[in-house]
């Protein structure tokens, strides 16, 4: 089965994940996916193949060469459900170039001027939705990919390779792919996430990550006795939330540079919520940013009354740099497998996480892989088929020996 085939195949599956359901997964609908793809897997012919009872598939193929390393592929089932899962209604199409209409009923265009990603596309293949949906891209893509790869190798006895070890994980796009990953069990001297965006990229640069949950106390009383008495903790959080440096926020940062990041606000004059991300790819600027919203919380909480500002800081994840470093092999195998298959490499840091920046920190080396597909999480999502092929290789070139 083409890559192609698969990935229409996984996107018609709604596998969006749910974060207020603390359950593992926290949807019914990714064992859909994870069953199909077990039942997949055991007709290729992989080896050990195991769903477990939180909905992580793991597989492999033994290796026929001793002194290879074995290197683990892994991709996540489940979608974003910052936009519909469902129903998708995807499509091929040949690029020629400048807007894409998606939907003309609706008016939805895919604009050129937007999407700068389309201009190296033109003359090339890509997978659309009709606008109304995500398309699953990230990350059926890589799981179609590493699925391809697998049947290849399989049916190609005579190519030499190392273990190969397959994980497919629920749970990514809450932040909680690897929460229950069975690194010893995997049983991969070092692996790469197929979850990035452009075929000819690398990724082991991640921001360190925390939340913020920000609990204010206020005392609500009729405003028209509410002089030197009322409260308002809605304006109290807006208080608060205009003390953090302006600048530092997502729509005014790019590369390396770290924000606080607004996603939630709820509540009235007794009590208000505030939630936070915080993202700095320096773990030493990372830190000053949680201190600095304690500061705030602390003055805050001397001005107005003890307990007033209530702060919740929790870690998320770190930059994998920190440990990928420490296996330059590992970067070096993909670098020269791009080269391999007439790509120039670029190594570009991730503005986000991945299952590979926590899989690090839990003893899997796991930097990131592109996989062809662009602008996630939103109805503009596409795939450009080409690269998804080329990744395919890649793969091929990573896992194999010469």
């Amino acid at each position: 089965m083409e890559v192609q085939e698969r990935f229409f195949r996984y996107i018609a599956l709604d596998t969006t994940s749910c974060e207020a359901c603390p359950d593992c997964p926290s949807s019914e609908r990714q064992w859909v996916l994870a069953k199909l793809l077990k039942e997949e897997m055991e007709a290729l012919g992989l080896s050990q193949v195991r769903l477990d009872d939180h909905c992580y598939l793991y597989g492999c193929i033994p290796g026929n060469d001793p002194a290879a390393p074995a290197i683990g592929l892994i991709a996540h089932m489940d979608t974003v459900d910052a936009v519909p899962g469902s129903p998708i209604h995807a499509r091929l199409l040949h690029y020629e170039g400048g807007d894409v209409v998606l939907n003309e009923e609706k008016g939805i265009i895919m604009k050129a001027a937007d999407f700068s990603s389309l201009s190296r596309h033109v003359g090339k293949d890509l997978i659309v939705t009709d606008g109304t949906t995500l398309l699953g891209a990230d990350d059926k893509a890589g799981v179609a990919e590493i699925m391809t790869l697998s049947e290849y190798i399989l049916s190609h006895p005579e190519v030499k390779h190392g273990k190969i070890c397959v994980g497919f994980t629920p749970d990514e796009e809450i932040g909680r792919g690897a929460d229950l990953f069975d690194v010893p069990g995997f049983g991969a001297d070092f692996a790469y996430t197929v979850d990035g965006g452009s075929a000819d990229e690398i990724e082991y640069e991640n921001f360190n990550a925390a939340s913020a949950r920000l609990l204010v106390h206020g005392f609500s009383i009729h405003p028209g006795s509410a002089k030197n008495k009322m409260r308002n903790a809605l304006r109290l959080g807006i208080e608060f939330h205009s003390m953090l440096p302006p600048s530092e926020i997502p729509e005014c940062t790019e590369g390396y540079e770290g924000f606080y990041h607004l996603c939630f606000l709820h509540g009235e004059e007794q009590e208000a919520e505030l939630r936070y991300i915080i993202r700095d790819h320096d773990r030493q600027k990372f830190e000053q940013k949680k201190d600095r919203m304690r500061k705030i919380a602390a003055y805050l909480n001397d001005k107005y009354g003890e307990n007033t500002f209530e702060l919740i800081l929790k870690d998320s994840y770190y930059n994998m740099k920190e440990k990928v470093q420490e296996r330059p092999e590992v970067i070096e195998r993909a670098l020269n497998a791009l080269r391999d298959c007439g790509m120039e490499p670029g190594c570009v840091p991730i503005r986000g996480g991945t299952d590979g920046a926590r899989l690090s920190f839990m003893g899997l080396v796991c930097p990131n892989l592109g996989t062809g597909g662009y602008n996630g999480h939103g109805i503009f999502e596409y795939a450009c088929l080409q690269e998804m092929q080329a990744m395919v290789e890649v793969l091929k070139k990573i896992v194999t020996v010469e």
